[in-house]
């Protein structure tokens, strides 16, 4: 007999249904006639007649039509919610859905874990646990570690000494002793007053990063949490119970105050969460002990997780545009002379060293045969335009903008950024400011401003391509030009994203504003940099997709020439997903189509292994590379496997 569990103003029925051929209509009635009937003033009902109401999904609030039969329109024991009508501002109403929660349902539970020690998380470690590609445990070493710091908590409690946040009100509040009577109540009111951020919330991978990251700091030991605590967080974690954290709220110092108290919130039984199997419901209750709110509420991790992703999604676009670059070279027919091992042996920056020896890797047309190289071998063209001729130059400093970046967001994510410090070694607790979130802020509007670089060398090369005085190729790239505009306006797009961009790139850590009566008087604005240098580098994935794109249509033109081996795998992996454009058809969904390939790392996954081999076989010539560059490790993970067979 199939069951169906309903969400009826804050209480959850169990309602068994003996025929499926009953409608999604009775079910309503039928939980709402229970709701009242374990109501003593029957829920302010005078029958089940008088309740007005739609059922929707909890997962993804999808309405659904009350003339449905149940065995059509829910599955066995899925989850639903009455919404009664006039109920719309209730404290259960949900305003918005994070993105991509209709996904989550369909990912399998993780069975491996990642011991966090609060030493040693790395940038890639975070953005998989938020990816949900593993649960998370405590060494032996951090328990211990968090043990000691809560003795000396718990004796400050007990002398009845003053220390702020423990003892006292926060902020301008700091000199208000607060009685021990009420210490336990002081938590809760912190927690549920800074509980006040505005905006979308969260999508469940970046709730799971900002979670995950508080755990690991919280495990260094020097926030004053109980173990008791902490392993109940590690408990909704594993669970995938998400706290609603909205995206916007936070000034960067005393750190994430905002976003971070809503994420503590579902902590203390209020608010909601939200968890794959059933979506937004009431919060579990976890009772937090004295000084736990603080702990869990005061540092930079929603600024700090967010700058992880960007990291990461950053190294990847990075390394990926050298390969599109590339690919368009090959198209404008361009040389290969700007890229000699020499040229760059004299200006040995890192990044530039890599991006010419990518370069090399992927065009050598002795190495890979080019059938398009060949063609205008002995043509009289010295040298091309800047967009190709400097790309190891362009995008060379944005790898080690990128590696400079990670570097401190390393360091951060393995921080203790609290305020106060326990150090039980010295048995007390130091007021500082380690919460400021300077660090990450200044570090991620740089990562922004270097990154944003890639889109606006890679729209111009999207001009060079269709214009047909630049390239030699039809205008716009497409046969009967006029019937059929081609990449006329996705070359606006480009143009469109590179302009939002240099809005974007504009700093927001030069600005501060004086909070809390003046007692947080400079702050770092760290939440608005993280989250525009996510939105830069989404723009700069869109541009290199409409690049990847036009550059494949490009080759439609030259056919039946082929390119170097790398570079017609890439071709090959874009045709799998996109046709070529023979005339104008709709766009957008193949503009996704290569910005998906290029977000799962696809287009670095079939160049990746060419671009080893030849790394392999000129290690003479191989200079240092920067720590975004292509890794073995990556490679034994990642790649594609290359048939032995086939000539490299």
């Amino acid at each position: 007999m199939p069951r169906y569990t309903v969400h009826v103003r804050g209480e959850w029925l169990a309602v068994p249904c003996q025929d499926a051929q009953l409608t999604v209509g009775w079910l309503g009635r039928e939980a709402v006639r229970r709701y009242i009937k374990n109501k003593p003033d029957n829920g302010g009902f005078a029958s089940v007649d008088d309740a007005r109401f739609l059922v929707r999904r909890c997962k993804g609030l999808g309405l659904l039509d009350n003339e449905d039969p149940l065995d059509v329109a829910l599955e066995d024991n899925e989850f639903v919610e009455v919404v009664i009508e006039g109920d719309a501002m209730s404290p259960d109403f949900i305003p918005s859905q994070p993105e991509g929660v209709y996904l989550y349902p369909f990912l399998q539970a993780p069975w491996s874990y990642i011991a966090l020690d609060g030493d040693s998380l790395t940038t890639e470690d975070l953005v998989s646990l938020g990816k949900g590609h593993y649960k998370i445990k405590l060494t032996p070493t951090a328990e211990k570690r968090v043990q000691k710091s809560r003795e000396v908590i718990d004796r400050i409690v007990e002398e009845k000494t003053v220390v702020y946040g423990i003892t006292t009100g926060f902020g301008k509040f700091a000199r208000t002793v607060i009685p021990v009577s009420k210490l336990e109540e002081l938590q809760f009111n912190l927690v549920r007053s800074h509980s006040s951020g505005v905006g979308k919330p969260l999508s469940p991978e970046r709730c799971r990063m900002l979670l995950a990251l508080r755990i690991n700091v919280l495990a260094k030991g020097y926030s004053g949490i109980s173990l008791g605590t902490l392993k109940q967080v590690i408990e909704v974690f594993n669970a995938s119970c998400l706290p609603y954290v909205p995206e916007k709220g936070t000034v960067g110092a005393s750190g994430d105050l905002a976003p971070l108290s809503h994420l503590a919130l579902g902590l203390i039984g209020e608010g909601k969460m939200w968890s794959p199997k059933s979506g937004w419901a009431d919060a579990k209750y976890v009772r937090l002990i004295i000084a736990s709110g603080l702990a869990l509420i005061n540092g930079t991790q929603m600024i700090t997780s967010l700058g992880c992703e960007a990291v990461e999604r950053a190294s990847a676009i990075a390394r990926q545009a050298d390969i599109v670059a590339a690919l368009t070279l090959e198209v404008l027919k361009g040389t290969t002379k700007a890229f000699d091992t020499d040229i760059h042996a004299v200006r040995p920056h890192r990044g530039q060293v890599e991006v010419a020896f990518r370069f090399r890797s992927l065009l050598d047309s002795d190495h890979h045969p080019s059938e398009i190289a060949e063609s205008h071998r002995f043509c009289d063209r010295v040298q091309d335009a800047y967009t190709l001729r400097c790309c190891p130059q362009v995008h060379g400093v944005v790898n080690d903008t990128i590696a400079f970046v990670k570097n401190i967001i390393t360091t951060e994510i393995n921080s203790a950024t609290d305020n106060p410090m326990v150090f039980a070694s010295r048995g007390e607790t130091i007021s500082g400011g380690n919460f400021h979130g300077e660090y990450p802020a200044k570090a991620l509007d740089y990562l922004a401003i270097g990154v944003h670089e890639l889109a606006s060398i890679s729209e111009r090369r999207i001009e060079r391509l269709c214009n047909p005085s630049l390239s030699e190729l039809p205008a716009f790239l497409v046969a009967e030009g006029g019937l059929n505009s081609g990449f006329m306006i996705a070359h606006c797009t480009a143009a469109a994203l590179v302009s939002e961009n240099k809005a974007l790139c504009h700093p927001s850590s030069v600005d501060s504003l004086s909070t809390s009566a003046a007692t947080e008087d400079h702050v770092s604005m760290g939440g608005w940099a993280a989250r525009k240098a996510l939105r830069v580098i989404e723009h700069v994935e869109q541009v290199l997709a409409i690049e990847l794109l036009a550059a494949c249509q490009g080759i439609e033109f030259l056919r039946p020439l082929k390119t170097t081996t790398p570079l017609e795998k890439v071709y090959d992996l874009v045709r799998s997903v996109v046709r070529p454009w023979i005339k104008d058809r709709f766009m957008a969904p193949d503009i996704e189509a290569a910005h998906r390939l290029l977000v799962e790392q696809k287009v670095w996954e079939v160049a990746a292994p060419y671009i080893e081999k030849y790394r392999m076989e000129h290690i003479p010539e191989s200079r240092p590379v920067s720590p975004t560059a292509f890794s073995l490790e990556f490679l034994h993970k990642k790649s594609t496997k290359i048939p032995e067979s086939e000539d490299l």
